[in-house]
């Protein structure tokens, strides 16, 4: 099976792509190859921060790869907290205290519509795709769930009565951003493999 490096060391993206890729690929992690730094996101787009991730895999170890990088907009807030989504309360931010930070700047307004959206950028044999998905939602008055990680405790998606955080990981992978853009992905790959 061909091996491709997930540019992450978020243990709860690595176990959703390894899920949804299972068959086409084996799917290793930054800490896997023995890459501990964490790649400096300085972009200032989803699409740029997913760039240089993988544009850095690839020069360090010369294999194909890929990265995300995703961000909550919320429209009370004027998109943000945006490209800063992981470190919206801090560079060294918990989940907890992002998702903090956010329901204090919300307040009780309930103009709470929002959306995640996720960009991998895919770097294999020299050529860079780019692939997006968007979910569209709101975000609700208080956490609810276990599941998941980041905002999904409070992120409600439109049609669903339930936060990504109470839902199964095979319900949220089929409806989410992450798994939007990896559904084009893993598209993508399967054409691309039919074709070699």
């Amino acid at each position: 099976m061909h091996k491709i490096i997930f540019a992450t060391h978020n243990a709860h993206k690595l176990l959703e792509l390894k899920n949804i890729l299972s068959g086409l690929y084996e799917v290793v992690s930054l800490d896997e190859m023995g890459i501990k730094e964490d790649i400096p996101e300085t972009g200032e787009t989803l699409f740029e921060n997913a760039s240089i991730k993988s544009r850095y895999v690839k020069e360090k170890l010369q294999m194909d790869c890929f990265a995300d990088d995703t961000g909550l907009e919320v429209d009370a807030l004027n998109g943000a907290p945006g490209v800063y989504s992981a470190r919206y309360a801090g560079e060294t931010a918990t989940y907890e205290q992002n998702v903090e930070k956010l329901l204090l700047e919300l307040g009780d307004t309930n103009h709470r519509s929002a959306r995640f959206k996720t960009v991998i950028s895919l770097l294999l044999e020299g050529k860079e795709y780019f692939f997006e998905g968007t979910v569209e939602g709101k975000i609700i008055f208080e956490r609810r769930g276990s599941d998941g990680f980041g905002y999904d405790p409070v992120f409600m998606p439109d049609g669903y009565n339930e936060t990504f955080s109470e839902m199964t990981m095979e319900l949220k992978n089929s409806i989410s951003h992450r798994g939007r853009a990896v559904q084009k992905l893993v598209a993508f790959l399967k054409e691309y493999h039919q074709e070699l």
